[in-house]
């Protein structure tokens, strides 16, 4: 029992509720560090209930330029929905409706303090921690306009996890690895270092628009290798095997199953 009282859970429900409480390093100095087999562990979503999922298209320079893009003047921005993500382990879904269903490997942020109008140089200090975040993407549906919205949110087509990494623990973000493999071959591989707009950028830039609140999380992009970008492309499949390696902060893990006839 956490050594705050038997009210800590009934006052701290879930992972969001900790960090809004700023309790997070409370409860990791009163667990005792432990081995654990993770084959017994049911995996929940990191943040279940994000008040915000806001994602930044085509941050990675190298990625940019193998779709033939630009350097863009401002982060691209669009949102997916908290249903559409699964936790580690689970199943990610291969749509019906397409078969050009594509993986983007990338850092996730958890914020961890309100924040409005923070300046770069303050930015990083709102930072709960960082998760692996697999971006699902439609591509066919992700072009039918110019908005992202219908090819990003697909029922469970992305996943994040298997848990948020605080920032202590990873103090040179830059240095963080990004690597994707599908059924076990490298196909992504990149590190923060290549973002057009760093994570401090990017905390700046989204605090602007909206407040940013405890457990609300920016994907910040992925890096080259994507299936749609390669001769002929590559896309998901029932029965693949879809790894995140983002080193120090985890490895996220899926299996993708076909979507059920309605």
């Amino acid at each position: 029992m956490h050594p705050a009282g038997a009210d800590f859970r009934a006052r701290y429900p879930d992972l969001k509720s900790v960090i809004a409480g700023d309790v997070l390093g409370e409860l990791a100095a009163a667990v005792e560090p432990a081995a654990i087999d993770t084959s017994e562990v049911d995996f929940l979503l990191p943040v279940p209930n994000p008040g915000k999922i806001l994602c930044v298209g085509r941050n990675y320079r190298s990625h940019a330029e193998e779709l033939g893009n630009e350097v863009p003047d401002y982060p691209m921005m669009f949102v997916r929905f908290a249903d559409s993500l699964v936790a580690h382990s689970k199943p990610i879904v291969a749509p019906q409706a397409s078969g050009q269903f594509d993986f983007e490997g990338e850092l996730a942020v958890v914020i961890g303090r309100r924040a409005r109008h923070v300046t770069r140089g303050a930015a990083m200090a709102v930072v709960a921690g960082y998760s692996a975040f697999m971006d699902g993407s439609v591509r066919d549906w992700q072009r039918h306009t110019s908005q992202f919205t219908a090819g990003k949110n697909f029922d469970r087509s992305g996943s994040m996890g298997p848990a948020i990494v605080t920032i202590d623990e990873v103090p040179d973000v830059a240095g963080i690895p990004v690597r994707t493999r599908l059924n076990g071959v490298v196909m992504q591989e990149g590190s923060a270092a290549d973002m057009m707009f760093d994570v401090a950028a990017l905390i700046a830039y989204c605090s602007t628009f909206t407040v940013l609140e405890p457990g609300d999380i920016i994907a910040t992009g992925t890096p080259p290798g994507v299936g749609a970008a390669r001769k002929p492309p590559v896309w998901l499949r029932p029965g693949d095997r879809l790894e995140v390696d983002l080193g120090p902060v985890g490895c996220l893990e899926n299996p993708i199953v076909g979507e059920a006839a309605s």
